[in-house]
């Protein structure tokens, strides 16, 4: 069977089985619109968003996610998130119910629904009675949850297949932002122009941290200035070598006077400590009176409220292409950030006041984030073995020379 270069997977093997389930999928479309079937409302009434994806895809698509109730000021809105994300989707505004959905092909942990669950999921949204459904996610998979669904308009890309399963098809601009093509797809749904909307995508998410978190976060932090290091990459891909992490950081805290604050998930505990280690050796070596500050690993640094305050609270957060850099920039925490495979102007922070650190190579940005080449895998990748120290150091002087006026010091409320 011929390829299909229209959908953007780089899997060529992944490609291929999802245009052959899209030549099925649009045989029964056919079939199924000679059937009856509910109409769908002129003005939408109750609308389905979905949101399925990791903290980083909620937050680079919120300021759209948040649009939605300008254009509908009356209709219920119910958003579908991952569970790790039900702590940020609670501070969306304009949001009326919230559901948890954890899907296998995102799940990292074994509370994933099963397929038979995701089935019963999607029936019982039935009952909602939906007018309009928006997928933000552009997975064949979750398409299908909203046929099953029965919304009669389910808006959403098809760059990753089911297009068939849709009723609206958004084209997605795989050259532009994530939160610009979250913009056009909204716009979409709601006859405007997705073009437009590309080129002019709604103010950056400014994420509303609780007073309660930012409690607990001053007494966790140092009460003079810090920076906030996040040093896993989340995956080995995009891990940027650590003992570079540790002397970027421990470069830019002295010349800040700075404590160095070490954020991490709950699994990242020996990351965390191999970094910490090093710092203290570098702060031994160089007779640095001030030792770095760093979270326990017993923290619950899962709580992404808590650790969004302490973001907030950062002179500076340095970190890789990672949910904490998407959440650092919706507190407004200056960010840093090295990136290796993956397209900066596609996952770039939503900030003003960030710099991206990476290095120009003929196969990057190759994106291939799921299933890197075999070259890559075993090792730290060439694209992130040319980002050196130096360059993460200057990139974080220029930054910080502009945004010397910032309050520094505790967690702020």
């Amino acid at each position: 069977m011929a390829d299909a270069p229209e959908l953007q997977i780089y899997d060529p093997r992944e490609r291929r089985l999802v245009a052959l389930a899209d030549r099925i999928l649009g045989a029964g479309a056919a079939v199924r619109r000679l059937l009856p079937r509910r109409a769908a409302a002129t003005t939408p009434k109750r609308i389905l968003l979905l949101r399925l994806e990791r903290i980083g895809d909620l937050l680079m698509s919120a300021g759209a996610i948040e649009s939605v109730r300008a254009l509908a000021p009356d209709a219920r809105l119910d958003l579908v998130v991952g569970s790790w994300n039900l702590a940020v989707a609670k501070r969306l505004r304009g949001i009326d119910r919230i559901e948890t959905l954890d899907a296998p092909w995102l799940a990292r942990g074994g509370d994933a629904a099963t397929p038979i669950g995701l089935i019963a999921r999607a029936e019982a949204w039935r009952h909602h009675a939906y007018d309009l459904a928006i997928n933000f996610e552009g997975d064949i998979r979750s398409h299908a949850l909203l046929a099953i669904a029965g919304v009669p308009r389910r808006v959403g890309f098809a760059m990753a297949g089911g297009g068939p399963l849709l009723t609206d098809v958004v084209p997605h601009r795989p050259d532009r932002h994530v939160s610009a093509n979250a913009a056009a797809l909204v716009a979409a749904a709601f006859g405007g122009d997705p073009v437009a909307s590309v080129e002019t995508p709604p103010p950056a998410f400014r994420l509303d941290v609780p007073a309660d978190a930012i409690a607990a976060a001053s007494t966790l932090v140092p009460r003079g200035p810090y920076i906030a290091v996040h040093a896993s990459g989340g995956r080995a891909i995009k891990q940027w070598d650590l003992d570079r992490f540790a002397a970027a950081a421990s470069t830019i805290a002295a010349d800040l006077g700075a404590a160095i604050v070490l954020t991490g998930a709950s699994g990242d505990g020996a990351l965390v400590e191999t970094v910490r280690s090093q710092i203290l050796q570098l702060g031994r070596e160089s007779r640095r009176e001030s030792l770095p500050t760093t979270l326990p690993t017993s923290l619950p640094t899962n709580d992404l409220l808590l650790t969004a305050a302490i973001l907030r609270g950062a002179r500076l957060v340095l970190t890789g292409d990672t949910g904490p850099m998407h959440l650092a920039a919706a507190v407004g925490a200056p960010v840093v950030a090295v990136f290796g495979p993956s397209m900066p102007w596609r996952y770039g922070p939503i900030s003003t006041a960030h710099r991206i650190v990476r290095v120009d190579l003929p196969c990057a940005p190759c994106n291939m984030i799921r299933k890197p080449p075999e070259r890559c895998v075993g090792h730290t990748p060439d694209c992130l073995v040319g980002v050196t120290v130096d360059a993460v150091v200057e990139a974080a002087r220029s930054l910080l020379a502009e945004t010397a006026a910032r309050p520094t010091g505790e967690a702020r409320g």
